[in-house]
């Protein structure tokens, strides 16, 4: 394991200096507003570092991959990170409950929306549609925490899930969080009623309309961008 490890890491160092661009690397810096530095390579460059990634280092078993997801996570580099979430959402036999542990750790280090939203919207989405009694109770804990990224994750983390949506908790989550004036969290609301208003119209427009003195305007509006018309008649 070390060895893939190490060969895994010096790989992604190599091949992202070889594409750097300070340049860009400032730009993605003052865009992301973080102090973690960037090489400056953007995902289309990114993608094919990720692809052999994925191909030649592949893990053998799940403590292998949390292994090389963590040595890739604690690189110093954002593309690095990257890179990280790529190969955990890489190796599906391995998104399992068991690593839900593996999960929080990236969303509370992360701690900004690039790495959460990535973790919760498909990492997180994926256990609680197929491994539900194992992985709801944790998630649904996640929604009080006082950690701001887990309650965003909580109430993002059904984004794309269409008609497996989880409804009725969907709902709760957003009531239960409709009172913080945190931007990222009203934020999330809108993006995960909007979502599912994709699937399910109108309910998320009765949902919006009955709530609407709860919601704050930023999450009623944007839960209501693509539904205006059955808000509004």
């Amino acid at each position: 394991m070390s060895d893939l490890l190490a060969e895994a890491r010096t790989y992604v160092t190599r091949s992202l200096t070889e594409l750097a661009n300070s340049d860009k690397a400032a730009g993605m810096q003052a865009y992301m507003k973080t102090e973690v530095p960037f090489y400056g390579v953007q995902k289309p460059a990114r993608t094919p570092v990720l692809r052999s990634l994925v191909r030649d280092f592949a893990p053998h078993d799940r403590v292998t991959y949390e292994a090389l997801v963590v040595g890739l996570w604690q690189l110093p580099h954002r593309e690095e990170k990257y890179l990280a979430l790529g190969v955990a959402g890489a190796h599906r036999e391995y998104i399992v409950p068991s690593s839900l542990p593996l999960y929080r750790r990236l969303i509370v280090e992360g701690a900004w929306w690039d790495y959460v939203d990535e973790v919760a919207t498909h990492l997180i989405r994926h256990l609680v549609i197929h491994h539900p009694d194992d992985v709801w109770p944790e998630v649904e804990a996640w929604v009080d925490d006082e950690v701001v990224w887990l309650r965003r994750s909580a109430i993002i983390c059904q984004v794309g899930a269409k008609e497996r949506t989880d409804r009725e908790r969907l709902f709760g989550f957003c009531l239960r969080r409709a009172h913080e004036k945190e931007f990222f969290i009203r934020k999330a609301i809108g993006w995960g009623l909007r979502d599912y208003a994709w699937t399910d119209p109108e309910a998320v427009a009765r949902f919006a309309i009955d709530n609407r003195d709860i919601l704050s305007p930023l999450s009623f509006r944007e839960a209501t961008k693509n539904i205006k018309a059955l808000v509004e008649r």
